[in-house]
């Protein structure tokens, strides 16, 4: 399969910094290979979109960065140094994300699952935790402070009591967001933001990713909607068979006729069929828990 990477000179660009490189990015589970030699850099200050037809690796691909799945090949660093293959290690540097199906704790909270993302960010261990002196509430009043800013700056605020089973979905998505910002992050990583939402939640969506990157937090997303990403994104690349197809600016990425034929379903060599795509998702369900153990032995 042959790339194509094309980018624009953005205003500014020159004085952004790297803040994630994966490199040679290769997972197999047995003889099925996911994802196969991605590259794929974001900088500072910027919002990159990952596309691509169902069963193209891009969860994958997002699982290797994160620490969930040890890449069979490549590696994956954050601001030039390369991350430990734990999950919980990956966060701690600087790298937190959001999932598909969402994931927060139902009976918990929306004030109690932001401080859970504020865990990576404290000193504070269990002997401070059993006598609860000065050290220990100063640290538990600051993570409070910090995660009110966190739910004002989601629109959260006034549910800080509420379980966040009770929150209607599209601010469930919302706290998953103020949650994985708690770790404070210099790269979030957001699976499918948007699924399920309408056309109001998605907007709103778009509107609160922008000020994250305003913040000063870069983005990478997987989204299926295709006008959400083009309107969001400064770049683009795309996954087909999980290989990066193509990677440039929204107006290429939208204009080059392989992308076009991957979403329309028209036939390119090489291409699998849906016997085969369902194949690799079965292997990366069947797989990845006996990957990630083994990343942890």
């Amino acid at each position: 399969m042959t790339t194509t990477t094309a980018t624009q000179q953005q205003p500014g660009q020159a004085a952004r910094q790297s803040v994630l490189r994966a490199s040679g990015v290769t997972k197999r589970f047995g003889g099925l290979t996911a994802v196969r030699n991605v590259d794929l850099t974001v900088d500072s200050g910027e919002i990159v979109g990952l596309i691509g037809p169902n069963g193209a690796g891009k969860t994958t691909f997002f699982n290797c960065l994160t620490g969930l799945y040890v890449p069979t090949e490549g590696e994956v660093a954050y601001k030039g140094k390369v991350l430990p293959h734990r999950s919980h290690l990956v966060t701690q540097a600087g790298i937190a994300r959001t999932f598909q199906n969402i994931r927060l704790f139902a009976n918990m909270t929306v004030l109690e699952n932001v401080l859970v993302g504020r865990h990576t960010r404290t000193k504070e261990g269990l002997f401070s935790a059993l006598l609860r002196g000065p050290g220990f509430k100063k640290a538990e009043r600051s993570s409070e402070e910090r995660a009110m800013e966190l739910l004002e700056f989601t629109g959260l605020a006034e549910k800080r009591d509420h379980l966040a089973r009770n929150l209607p979905y599209g601010e469930q998505r919302k706290l998953e967001i103020a949650r994985a910002l708690a770790s404070e992050p210099g790269l979030l990583l957001l699976d499918e933001p948007t699924a399920g939402m309408t056309a109001g939640e998605t907007s709103a969506t778009r509107e609160l990713v922008l000020a994250v990157r305003e913040k000063g937090t870069a983005v990478l997303v997987i989204e299926h909607d295709m006008r959400f990403i083009f309107n969001l994104c400064d770049r683009v690349a795309v996954l087909v068979q999980g290989e990066k197809l193509v990677e440039g600016s929204p107006e290429l990425v939208q204009a080059d006729e392989r992308v076009v034929a991957a979403y329309l379903g028209t036939p390119f060599e090489g291409e699998p069929g849906e016997a085969e795509a369902a194949e690799v998702r079965e292997a990366e369900t069947r797989g990845g828990d006996e990957t990630h153990k083994g990343g942890q032995a």
